[in-house]
This record gives C-alpha cells, sequence and structure tokens, in this order.
C-alpha cells in the first residue's frame, strides 16, 4: 500500500506535531497533577467514586447549561485573522492615496481588472465601455474598494465584503463620492465569507479573492465559501503570493524592510501557498481549474506583469462545475 503523503511538507508542520495523513497529531503526557489525581482515585473506595462520579457529573451538567449560549459561538469556524484585521484597519486613512502605502493595489488594478474582464467576456464579444453590463460579482476581502469600484466602473453590479468595519466605512464613503458610479455603486458588507456564503448561495457569476487568502487562517474554508456564493458555471479569481524563498526575500524582506514599499508586518510565510495546493483546494469544492498565470512586480517602470514563472505570485481562474457534472 503506498505511503500517503502529508498535505504540507513535513518540515513545514507546526513544532509538536507528527504528519499522520493529513492531519496532525500531538503527542500528549499526563501532567505530575493528573498522575496524583488518578492515585488518589484508586484509593478511594467503590462507594466513595460512585458518589465523586455522580458530583462530577452534576457539575458538567450545570457547566453545560450556564455556557449554552456561548459554545455555539465558540465552536463556529471562522476564516478570520483578527489580528491581521486591525493590521490593514490601520492603513484606512491611506487607501485611496495612489501613492501611498497602497500604491502597490492601486497599480495592480492595470493587470487584474483585464484579467477579470476577460475571464469572463468571450474574446469574440463586441468591446465597450461596460464589458460586464449585468454580472453581479463579489469582491472578498474587498478593503477599502480598490478593485471593487475598478470593476463597477466597467459594468459590474460589485458587492464588497471584508471583516474590518474601519475599511467597509472607508469603501462607503469613497463610492457615494466618486461621480463615476453614479450609477454602478457597489454594496458593501463588513462581514465573512463564511457568513455571507450562507446569505446569499450559489448568487454570483463571480468571485474575486485578490491578496486576501494569504491573510486567513482557515484556507479551505475560505476557499469553499467563496466557491459556494457561485453560480454553477460561475468562475472564481485569485491571486496570491507563493510560497518559494524567492517571493519571501522579494516580498516581505525587501517590499517590507528594506525598501518600506508595503507596510511592516502585511504578509507571514506561513501562510503564502503554492498553486498546486491552491489548483487541489478548487477542484476538491467543485471547480475545474483553467489556468494559472505568475505575476511580476517591475519597480524601475512601476508596472505588473503576467510572466511564466510562478515563484513570486500567481493568478488563477477556475469555474464551478454546473449541477450534475
Amino acid at each position: 500500500m503506498p505511503q500517503e503523503i502529508p498535505f504540507f511538507p513535513q518540515q513545514e508542520q507546526p513544532p509538536g506535531f507528527q504528519a499522520f495523513g493529513h492531519f496532525p497529531m500531538r503527542k500528549q503526557k499526563l501532567k505530575s497533577s493528573q498522575k496524583l489525581a488518578v492515585v488518589w482515585a484508586h484509593r478511594l473506595s467503590k462507594a466513595e467514586r460512585r458518589l465523586l462520579a455522580s458530583r462530577l457529573s452534576n457539575h458538567i451538567r450545570m457547566l453545560n447549561n450556564s455556557t449554552s449560549s456561548t459554545s455555539v459561538t465558540n465552536t463556529v469556524q471562522s476564516t478570520v485573522d483578527s489580528e491581521d484585521v486591525k493590521r490593514h484597519a490601520k492603513q484606512a486613512d491611506e487607501w485611496w492615496n495612489p501613492s501611498g502605502t497602497m500604491k502597490l493595489l492601486h497599480t495592480f488594478n492595470l493587470l487584474r481588472v483585464p484579467f477579470i474582464r476577460d475571464g469572463l467576456v468571450p474574446p469574440s464579444t463586441e468591446r465597450t465601455l461596460a464589458p460586464l453590463t449585468n454580472k453581479s460579482i463579489l469582491d472578498v476581502g474587498c478593503g477599502g474598494g480598490i478593485l471593487t469600484e475598478a470593476l463597477a466602473r466597467i459594468g459590474a453590479n460589485m458587492t464588497g465584503i471584508d471583516a474590518s468595519r474601519e475599511l467597509v466605512d472607508v469603501a462607503k464613503q469613497h463610492s457615494v463620492a466618486n461621480p463615476k458610479l453614479l450609477n454602478h455603486r457597489p454594496t458593501y458588507y463588513c462581514t465573512t465569507i463564511e457568513e455571507h456564503s450562507e446569505k446569499f448561495c450559489n448568487h454570483y457569476d463571480a468571485v474575486v479573492a485578490s491578496e486576501i487568502i494569504e491573510h486567513v487562517t482557515d484556507k479551505e474554508l475560505f476557499v469553499k465559501s467563496c466557491i459556494k456564493t457561485l453560480k454553477p458555471g460561475g468562475k472564481i479569481f485569485i491571486t496570491t503570493p507563493s510560497r518559494t524563498r524567492l517571493a519571501q526575500i522579494f516580498i516581505i524582506y525587501l517590499s517590507e524592510y528594506v525598501c518600506g514599499i508595503v507596510p511592516k508586518g502585511t504578509h507571514e510565510y506561513e501562510k503564502f501557498m503554492t498553486p498546486n495546493e491552491l489548483t487541489f483546494l478548487l477542484e476538491r469544492n467543485n471547480c475545474h481549474v483553467e489556468l494559472i498565470h505568475g505575476i511580476v512586480f517591475n519597480v524601475l517602470t512601476n508596472k505588473w506583469s503576467f510572466i511564466s514563472s510562478t515563484d513570486m505570485i500567481f493568478a488563477i481562474q477556475a469555474v464551478k462545475y454546473e449541477a450534475g457534472k
């Protein structure tokens, strides 16, 4: 029988864990207090043990009843990294400054907007100023709305969601003040993708998750929730850094700590993914990956470009299977 290989390489398993298939197992040892409790319990008579067990059972039942209202909340799965949300919220005042800390996201629109447009509009379609008319698109992790507004300006019916109240407020305020969005103003919600997917199942023609999956805590839940909001035949577009040493050097070390063109602490190498890992998650959740592009930023020309190598950043486009396939 072939040996099962863990989803992540052995060297990247968290300290103290052993790989067992796709699931980590932690070695457990009894504490000294637990050993004493075991020895003490063996010295009790049968009647004393029954009495102790009865009292413990009643105590546990009382605890369960008193915490029933909060236990549901505590067990709800979430993709949100609260510290990451706070860190991004601190950039709220700079979000719409094209020369500020969000400069790279502004220039990135010149590449990612055509990428999304061409993925949704057949090449044979006549080019217009609003090619995404009647297309409903969800922008997950929209932040202050840089990409959301850009897609709305070419006709899309945009919905943006973000876990940061501060950034959602920035997005709302900017869209109201933008005269180009008079007839296509986006709708914004301060929520998570897992919560949004419960209310908007099979709802959107496309989902965009640009520069967000590297910030979430549960990547499979994130992907699954994004796909849940898609109509059958709808498409999902994701851009994210690759988990390579090259990306670590350029995206984290040089960009954040040497050149200062990205706020320090924006990225964590351990949260990066490889194209194979993301493809695996998409195809396991009822999608077919149509294409993958490598992406690079040229600091001399201040431009983003598609390249064959996916060692830095990559873009992925997938389609949700039609019902019954």
